[in-house]
């Protein structure tokens, strides 16, 4: 198929009738024109080298734009500074963006040529990203960077009111997808907070733009569904154009653009084009199309018809524009050959060096950031440090006010967390103190809440989204996963969205809960390279690891999730009722810095010596354990509580550290035996060489069932009690 679409645009080239009609072309000019046919040239065969660099097995990657070039004129009727979320198939755009920057310093031709030879200096991925040309990068995943292009418009809108624009003032955001994309659910959700947003008044200034080949792969949309759909979407100004013309393209996205920028609201640009060569080099669309359905494509391929526009309106003729095709073709095979020869990654540090960069000094001194002439207003004159000892919750509380107080850029956002407070009141007065600007409720959907937060940070802000549940967080993970840790790894560390998500979650509430109120698995978040998980016990450790993981984000672009174990927000006690040993005292500013809790350092709690048993654990099960080993000091057994604090990354040489001071570990798990926590801590102890006993107490491998039935599957101090003897006597 690869050699017919190109023999068939070569036959069409050649046989084009030329003409003096220079208004065909109008609203563009020649100039204009012809600088879109390159594009359009430019993409066309990168799209025919990357799939004889895979045949020579030398490229990687051969999805291409072939039949979308169209989207060339939507780059025009944009500005290059308007930040861009691209389809895969949108090659022609970004050589058009290429050719608007002033200073030229970004040649398209090698910038892709890279991505698919795997070259060092950009093969993470093939994707159409250059900071330079404020295109943000995106992988292939289907649709889910409209959520993040939603939260993008949004930061630029606040941005721009709050006059620290990182981009002009009046710039727009635009995100491209495919014509299946818009049945996925990814989609739904950020179609449905666009309009929910222009529906309550919220300004989202964002053009989608939906490229309808009229196949996934090789399922057929049904004829109609795309524009229907989206003309039914509330909020959303629809736009159509005939995607292989043009000048019809270029005038309808002028129009498209013109109208978000004045009017600060969405709209949806729906461009029908054709898909030519396949879905991608190893696809064989001949099993599925009939060979009437790809002349029908091949009839209609957006090159040949610009080519008959230039000949027509007698910008050049045909053997003119012939020639230009294959002078293109040889640059594009000279770059293909040298780009070829390019460095590879040739070991994992390099692979993984800008995934998740650590500064720890200058998180640490950017730690101690305060606004002391703010805190007194925004406390009301009652500083938390001299209220006396607060719960886990009422700490936090204190520590998103201070984080408020001095990073003006903070936004604390979620389901309810703005005038009821959140469910369990962590966020109450937030919204009095900073004002509905900063402090936000949102809609009820969790792909947009962290799709929100990734925009947004983006834009310049930086977000502090919760999600309301941990169970909750499963219906959107993949916008962590694939979008929000990955840009730094996609981009080569030229973007960053820092980040810090407050879930609640984990198990042991009492009285309520169930499965989605009691969720006790994490592994999903484990896994998700570059994410720092931060699960405070303690009210002390809660404020310090908050400000780590906002220092962080400001300072390293770090993504953290803070997860805030429901059952101990409220506790007082630890030992015995009335006790209030679980209470802490808040620090002042002067000693943040020396009560700093660095990512990736534990906390340690000796009992009569410590120095029989090590109990490492997290979450509610700091609290159970250090119960447990009040008992076996008073038995006359010396035993040290290990809180991990951070579950990525563990604190490996700190739990390496006490386990070989004890010769004996046991790992309290709260979460399941399978694919919990338990499992990281014995590997990273197996893999640093030792060779103590060792085992573990984690809760079943079973969905949380309702009321007192919970205690039945997860960990109980009577297992922790019965554990640790057992270790001791062996």
């Amino acid at each position: 198929m690869t050699e017919l679409v190109e023999e068939r645009l070569r036959q069409g080239l050649a046989n084009l009738e030329a003409d003096d009609q220079p208004d065909l072309l109008e609203p563009l000019t020649k100039a204009q024109a012809l600088e879109l046919f390159d594009a359009q040239l430019t993409s066309r065969h990168l799209d025919l080298t990357a799939r004889r660099l895979r045949q020579r097995e030398a490229g990687y990657y051969t999805i291409g734009s072939a039949g979308h070039e169209g989207n060339a004129a939507v780059a025009a009727a944009l500005r290059p500074t308007d930040p861009a979320l691209l389809h895969y198939r949108s090659g022609a755009f970004f050589c058009a963006r290429a050719a608007q920057l002033a200073d030229a310093k970004v040649d398209p031709i090698r910038e892709i040529l890279r991505g698919l030879v795997a070259a060092a200096s950009g093969g993470r991925h093939k994707d159409f990203g250059n900071a330079d040309m404020h295109i943000i990068p995106t992988t292939s995943t289907i649709a889910s960077h409209l959520p993040r292009a939603m939260g993008l418009a949004f930061g630029l809108e606040r941005a721009r009111k709050e006059a620290m624009p990182r981009w002009p003032r009046d710039a727009i955001a635009v995100c491209s997808f495919g014509d299946a994309s818009i049945n996925h659910a990814s989609a739904t959700a950020a179609f449905n907070t666009v309009g929910w947003s222009d529906f309550t008044g919220l300004r989202l200034p964002l053009l989608f733009v939906c490229e309808d080949n009229g196949l996934g792969i090789s399922v057929r949309t049904p004829a109609g569904w795309v524009g229907a759909a989206l003309k039914a979407k509330p909020g959303l100004r629809y736009y159509f154009a005939d995607g292989c013309d043009l000048v019809q393209t270029y005038a309808v996205a002028r129009s498209a653009v013109a109208w978000v920028r004045r009017h600060r609201r969405p709209a949806v640009l729906h461009l029908r084009v054709v898909r030519l060569m396949g879905h991608a080099g190893a696809d064989a669309e001949q099993a599925y199309r009939t060979h009437a359905e790809m002349e029908h494509d091949l009839a209609l391929d957006p090159l040949l018809s610009t080519a008959r526009l230039l000949a027509k309106a007698g910008v050049a003729t045909p053997m003119e524009l012939l020639s230009r095709y294959d002078e293109m073709g040889w640059r594009v095979a000279q770059a293909a050959e040298q780009v070829r020869l390019e460095p590879k990654f040739t070991t994992a540090a390099e692979v993984v060096g800008p995934l998740a960069p650590r500064r720890p000094l200058r998180v640490a001194n950017a730690v101690t950031k305060t606004a002391e002439s703010q805190r007194e207003l925004a406390f009301a004159g009652r500083l938390p440090e001299h209220t006396g000892p607060l719960t886990l919750a009422q700490t936090i509380n204190a520590a998103l006010t201070d984080v408020m107080v001095s990073h003006s850029q903070a936004v604390v956002f979620g389901e309810d967390v703005a005038r009821k407070g959140g469910v369990y009141g962590v966020t109450k007065g937030l919204r009095d103190r900073f004002g509905p600007a900063r402090v936000f409720d949102t809609l009820l959907d969790e792909t947009s809440i962290l799709g929100l937060g990734i925009g947004s940070a983006l834009g310049g802000l930086l977000p502090i989204p919760e999600i309301q549940y941990l169970a909750y967080l499963h219906n959107a993970e993949d916008q962590l996963r694939g979008e929000a840790a990955s840009i730094r790894f996609f981009s080569g560390g030229a973007y960053r969205n820092p980040m810090v998500v407050r879930i609640a979650g984990l198990a042991y509430q009492r009285g309520f809960g169930g499965h989605f109120h009691n969720d006790n698995s994490v592994a999903v978040l484990r896994d998700i390279p570059g994410l720092v998980i931060a699960v405070p016990a303690r009210p002390d450790d809660a404020a310090a690891m908050l400000r780590t993981c906002v220092a962080a984000a400001e300072v390293d672009g770090t993504v953290s999730v803070f997860l805030e174990p429901i059952a101990l927000y409220h506790t007082r006690d630890l030992h015995e009722a009335g006790d209030g040993a679980w209470l802490a005292r808040y620090s002042p500013p002067e000693r943040w810095g020396e009560t700093h809790v660095p990512v990736g350092r534990a906390r340690v709690y000796p009992f009569g010596g410590g120095d029989e048993l090590t109990i490492v654990t997290f979450g509610n099960g700091v609290h159970m354990s250090l119960r447990v080993a009040a008992k076996l000091a008073e038995q006359g057994h010396g035993c040290r509580v290990v809180d991990l604090r951070w579950l990525a990354p563990l604190p490996v040489a700190d739990l390496v550290r006490e386990a070989s001071f004890t010769g004996r570990v046991l790992v309290v798990d709260e979460t399941r035996r399978t694919g919990g926590v338990a499992e990281g801590v014995l590997a990273a102890l197996v893999d640093a060489g030792y060779v103590g006993a060792a085992r573990r107490v984690a809760s079943v491998d079973t969905f949380l069932p309702l009321g007192p039935a919970a205690e039945l599957v997860l960990v109980s101090e009577n297992d922790i009690e019965r554990s640790a003897l057992a270790l001791l006597d062996a």
